[in-house]
This record gives C-alpha cells, sequence and structure tokens, in this order.
C-alpha cells in the first residue's frame, strides 16, 4: 500500500466524523417518517450522551447555556466557581449547638473549619476539605465535602445578595446536622445533571455532573445523534423532529412538567416503582412522581424558593390565557406556548436571566394586552418612570422566601401591587394539595402526609390523616400499603401494633426483598427490626435487621445497628467484622468508631485500642453522647476520675436529661 492511501485511509474516519457533526450546518435530502409522533427520547432504547456531544453541533446555544443558572448550578470548589467573599475572614457562630465555622482557601483547596472555644481557649476543631459548590451565585452557593463517594452537605453557605455567610438552609435554630447531611438522589437530580449513583446506598456516587446539561430539558439524545449522523432530518419550520424534545414545541401541561421537575418545590412523592431518574422530558410528570404542598388560610403572599410554576399559576394572567388556550384545544399549534403564558413566553433557557433585558419581560406583557404600558398602567407616571416602565418590578415584587433566608426572588404570583397594609388572617393548615396532579392516588396522598410529619416537623395529626388514604385490613395486603402502615405506627411509637401487622400478613419477607434508589423497603426492615427490639423481641429484631443491612449494605446507620445486635446477641466476631467494614467505608461516622473501641474493650480488653477509637469519634463528633459515656467509662477503669469527671460534664452540659450520664455521676461521686 503506498503511503498516500494509508494517510487517506486513516484520515477517512475522521472526515467522516466532521461530516456528521456538520449535519445541522448541511443537512441531507434523506428524510424521516414525518408522521411519527412520538419521542424517541421516551424509548427505552434512548440513552444520554453528554453536553459535550450536544454543543458539537449546537455550539452557539451551548456558549451561552454553559453561563445560566443552569449551567452554573454545579461544579468543583474553586477559586473561579466561588461567589464567596472570604476577604473579611468570615466566621459563623451557631449560638445552639455552640459551634463556630470559618471558610479559607489554602492554596486551591476550599476548606471549611470548626470550632469551639470555652473560656478563651479553642477546645475542638475539625476542618473539612469542600469539594463541590452548588449553585450559580445569583442567589446562593451551597457546599458539598466527599468521602469515599459519599456526599454531604456542608455547614456553610454564601448568600450573595446580601453578601454574608450563614448556616444553610435547615441547619438554623438548632438543628444543624454539622457535617452529616447526606445528599441523596433527590437532592442531585434536581441541582445537577442526573449522576451515577450506587444503589444500596444513601449517598454514594459514581459519577457526578458539573452543571444541569442539555438533557434534562430535552431528554436523552442518543437516537437523535444517530439520525442527524445518518443524514435524517425534519423539516422543522412545518414538523415536529421527535428524535428529541424541543420543550416550545410540547403541549402547554407537558412543556410545564419539564420545569416542574424541579421549580415546584415542595414534598415530592414517587409513584410506585419509581425514581427520581424516571422523569423524561415528553412525559407527564405526575406518571413519575406527586408534588404536594401545604394549603393555608391566610398569608396567601407568602411562597418558597422554589415555587415559580405554582405561584405562575395562581396568577390571573395565566389563568386567563389558559381560558383562552382550552378554547382552542383542538387546533395544533407548531409552538403551543405562544398561545399561553407558561415559563419559556418570558424565559429563555439557554440565555441567563443576568443577560436578558427587562425590555423581554416587558415585551411578554405587552403581547398580551395588545397596547403600550403606558396606557394600561394605572400607577402615576413619576412611579412608572422611576421603576423604568418595567412591569416585574411592580407585578412580580421582590420579597424573600420563607424556607430559604438572606435572598430575595421574584413572587410569580403576577398581580396587582396593594397600595395599603392588609393584615391578613392568621395562618391556619386547611390542607395539602398536589401542585402537578390534580387528582393523584390515594397511595401517594398518604406518604405526602407521613412525610410533613417525619421530613417536616408537622404535628402528629398528619399520621391519621395518612391512615385514613389506607385501608389497614389484615387480609390480601399488598407490597404497596405496607410499608406505609409499617412506617405510620412506627412514627407513632406503636410498636405493638407494627408487630402485630407484620405478623398478620402472609410473605412479608417475600413482599419486601427488593433493592430501591430510596431504600424504602430496606427502611421498612429498619422499622420492624426496631419495633421488634422495643418490645423486647431481639431474635425477630436481629432478623429483620439483617434483612435491612442486606437490601441497603452501603447504609452506615443499617450496618451500625444491625452489628450493634449481633454484639448484643454473642456474635461479637461477626459485629466487629461489620463495624470494621464501617470504619473503612465511612471514615467519618463517629459511631462505628465509639461501637467497635467499645466491642474491642469488652471482649479483647483492648484498653489502648478503646482509647483510639474513641478518640477519633469525638474528634468527628465531639458532642456524641455515647462516645462521651464511653470515654468516662474507660477513664473510671483506669481510676482517672477526674478526667472521667470531665466527660460526663460536657455530655450532661448538652443533654442535662441523659439518664445514663446522670446516674454515672452519682456513682462517680460515691467513689472520690
Amino acid at each position: 500500500m503506498k503511503q498516500s492511501d494509508l494517510i487517506r485511509l486513516l484520515l477517512l474516519p475522521a472526515i467522516v466524523l466532521i461530516a456528521c457533526m456538520n449535519w445541522y450546518c448541511k443537512p441531507s435530502t434523506s428524510k424521516v417518517n414525518e408522521s411519527r409522533t412520538t419521542y424517541a427520547g421516551l424509548s427505552n432504547s434512548a440513552e444520554y450522551v453528554g453536553m459535550q456531544t450536544c454543543s458539537g453541533c449546537h455550539s452557539n446555544v451551548h456558549a451561552t447555556f454553559i453561563h445560566t443558572g443552569m449551567g452554573l448550578s454545579f461544579d468543583r470548589a474553586s477559586k473561579i466557581k466561588t461567589s464567596g467573599d472570604f476577604s473579611k475572614h468570615p466566621v459563623v457562630y451557631d449560638k445552639y449547638k455552640d459551634f463556630y465555622y470559618s471558610p479559607y482557601w489554602e492554596k486551591d483547596s476550599l476548606k471549611f473549619k470548626e470550632f469551639r472555644i470555652d473560656a478563651g481557649d479553642t477546645v475542638y476543631q475539625r476542618v473539612q476539605t469542600v469539594k463541590y459548590i452548588v449553585g450559580s451565585g445569583q442567589h446562593t452557593n451551597s457546599h458539598m465535602w466527599e468521602s469515599n463517594g459519599y456526599l454531604f452537605q456542608a455547614p456553610l453557605t454564601f448568600y450573595t445578595q446580601k453578601g454574608t455567610w450563614d448556616l444553610p438552609p435547615g441547619f438554623e435554630k438548632g438543628d444543624n446536622s454539622r457535617f452529616n447531611r447526606l445528599i441523596g438522589l433527590e437532592c442531585m437530580s434536581c441541582h445537577n445533571g442526573y449522576p451515577s449513583f450506587v444503589e444500596g446506598s444513601e449517598n454514594k456516587f459514581k459519577l457526578v455532573k458539573n452543571g444541569i446539561d442539555c438533557e434534562r430539558c430535552h431528554g436523552p439524545g442518543s437516537i437523535h445523534v444517530k439520525e442527524k449522523s445518518m443524514g435524517m432530518f425534519v423539516d422543522t419550520s412545518k414538523f415536529i423532529d421527535y428524535s428529541i424534545v424541543n420543550p416550545a414545541k410540547l403541549p402547554i401541561d407537558l412543556q410545564f412538567d419539564v420545569c416542574q421537575r424541579c421549580h415546584i418545590q415542595g414534598n415530592a412523592v414517587l409513584n410506585e416503582g419509581k425514581s427520581f431518574f424516571d422523569f423524561k422530558p415528553g412525559m407527564h410528570l405526575s406518571d413519575v412522581m406527586n408534588v404536594f404542598m401545604p394549603v393555608y388560610e391566610g398569608r396567601s403572599q407568602e411562597h418558597i424558593m422554589a415555587s415559580h410554576a405554582e405561584r405562575l399559576k395562581l396568577s390571573k394572567c395565566f389563568i386567563e390565557t389558559m381560558k383562552k388556550v382550552d378554547a382552542s384545544a383542538k387546533v395544533i399549534a407548531l409552538k403551543p406556548f405562544k398561545n399561553a403564558l407558561t415559563c419559556i413566553t418570558c424565559h429563555n433557557p439557554h440565555l441567563s436571566v443576568k443577560n436578558t433585558d427587562n425590555n423581554v419581560f416587558n415585551a411578554a406583557c405587552e403581547n398580551c394586552h395588545q397596547t403600550k404600558l403606558q396606557k394600561i398602567c394605572t400607577a402615576n407616571k413619576n412611579a412608572i418612570a422611576k421603576e423604568n416602565n418595567n412591569c416585574v418590578s411592580c407585578h412580580m415584587q421582590l420579597s424573600g422566601a420563607i424556607d430559604i433566608p438572606h435572598v430575595g426572588v421574584h413572587d410569580h404570583k403576577i398581580s396587582i401591587p396593594v397600595t395599603e397594609f392588609k393584615k391578613e388572617a392568621i395562618k391556619k393548615f386547611v390542607g395539602i394539595n398536589a401542585i402537578n396532579n390534580t387528582n393523584p392516588p390515594r397511595a401517594a396522598i398518604a406518604q405526602a402526609y407521613i412525610n410533613y410529619f417525619e421530613k417536616f416537623g408537622m404535628g402528629k395529626e398528619m399520621l391519621d390523616s395518612a391512615l385514613s388514604y389506607i385501608s389497614v385490613s389484615n387480609n390480601n395486603e399488598n407490597e404497596n400499603s405496607l410499608p406505609k402502615i409499617v412506617q405510620i405506627y412506627f412514627l407513632k411509637k406503636e410498636f405493638a401494633i407494627v408487630v402485630k401487622y407484620v405478623e398478620s400478613v402472609s410473605n412479608v419477607r417475600t413482599l419486601l426483598n427488593k433493592k430501591q434508589y430510596d431504600n424504602y423497603y430496606a427502611w421498612t426492615c429498619y422499622r420492624i427490626g426496631e419495633s421488634y427490639s422495643q418490645i423486647g423481641n431481639s431474635v425477630k429484631a436481629l432478623q429483620w435487621y439483617s434483612q435491612a443491612n442486606k437490601l441497603a449494605p452501603l447504609s452506615a446507620e443499617f450496618a451500625n445497628k444491625y452489628a450493634n445486635v449481633l454484639a448484643a446477641s454473642g456474635n461479637s466476631k461477626e459485629a466487629k467484622k461489620i463495624f470494621s467494614e464501617i470504619v473503612n467505608e465511612h471514615p467519618e461516622y463517629a459511631p462505628a468508631f465509639s461501637n467497635l473501641g467499645f466491642l474491642i474493650l469488652s471482649s479483647e480488653g483492648n484498653i489502648s485500642k478503646a482509647l483510639e477509637l474513641y478518640t477519633k469519634a469525638l474528634s468527628l463528633d465531639p458532642d456524641y453522647e455515647q462516645g462521651l459515656l464511653n470515654m468516662a467509662g474507660v477513664m473510671v477503669a483506669q481510676k482517672n476520675f477526674s478526667e472521667a469527671n470531665k466527660y460526663l460534664r460536657r455530655l450532661l452540659k448538652k443533654n442535662p436529661n441523659n439518664a445514663q450520664a446522670k446516674a454515672a455521676m452519682n456513682q462517680l461521686s460515691k467513689m472520690k
């Protein structure tokens, strides 16, 4: 073969690739069937190809999208990514937990230091490296740290609008979980592109992306890429290209669902058998999940950070527009949103809000009102001029969100501004509402009520409401209602009822023997185990803890509980093996270090190793009560009563009601 022939042969794949990548600029004469009406991305064979593949043909769109809030939603912690102000050496104090926090850079690594001061001296400190920054910086930067692929939220957030550091939302008023808040699939699937999640864990990821990507709104693109690389195209000025979803061409409800996947923050309840991976653009969101919000009388202007779609649907503008759309429902428009008020009426998802002129938003108002704003606005001319003829400033007023401090967001309930203050009625809870579904299934409503008690801290009446949506029959019980009934009575602390109910259901172990992304069955097994333990049946408890550990082997909590019960039953060898596995897999999980130390001390008498493990546990959590008790016990064994006294006093300072500590302190006073 001649050298020139060889060069031509080697270049051929590159030439073919370039030809494929240029399909967008020079479409082939080949055509696809323009009568197709089902989106290819909804097929089980469709796969995600990644944003870089999309950018090969859509470089102009990609170039602006990566600067939007979605494109900048998530990235590795760096001095380029951060919006934080470090110039004044900020320190945040949590008066409830008595911890100080300080963010700082150590070369190119972002560090968060947690410390405690007593009598002017630093008596404790922990330094954690931040791996990821969450948020574009328009409102906030939140932070995550990582250990062995497990992701956790760090206890500091930078609030960019006020330029201040503070505790993150949900960490305030005594609820500071420090470095222990797990970042699970629900959090990650909205704040970022779809990750590669490790099933059997609560928060372990093999891969996380850097920002929300194209396919979150357009659906998996493998079939689209394949067809275009083969020169198959559709005249999109006349037809819809069903090889990829263009949200602008979706029916109004499906278009809203693309945005509502993340922009109706609330109480998300997955349908049976579904996960947070399952929604694809072009689907009804209610086919995957129902998102609930509490309904109140009074304080109608209150809203949460990501309530854009929910609030927009309360607007008279939206309601009146949808009447017109409904009246012409039989007319199939190529771009349905042109006749409606949807998110993309005002927002170009490919362009940052920061780079969108106010005239773009005003034009959306003018498009419906069919006249110049000066003629229809009743405000005085000076007020209009002061706001630069900006409709949004008056009719979508900037205010605080009730769920996130230090931020201001535009209320998307478009309304005439109130000129006089009107005191609203006392806020009164009247029920819950599924934002994305007018007729949610009863099972979803039941789970929503359970979540309001367990996750959102509402009253026990939520559990009674949940029961009213479930048949508590002991006969012909199925896997859908069993976990909910167990969860309700477990949360009510009616453990005997849990046990009685479980024992009345045939094939109960078979029903609860499937791994899931959300570990719902594993949690059910754990609750059953706890219930047996509470009524004193340690044999049955051990069986159910074992089942929970089998279904979610990477959950530190399940493994720790299982090992504890094994040790209590006399199986020290297996318990030690599991505790050792936990500290290797979860090197920041304090309870496992403390429990392993106790087991080694009690079974082997190795005081030095126990002290080493107790010290490690308390370096991770200086207020870990069992660790403090264990350390005091070692001090007593060594007749170091003054040190034992210090550990017990530390514990009682944080929890004066700890019965074990009070009893130990009483005994200690007699030994001196």
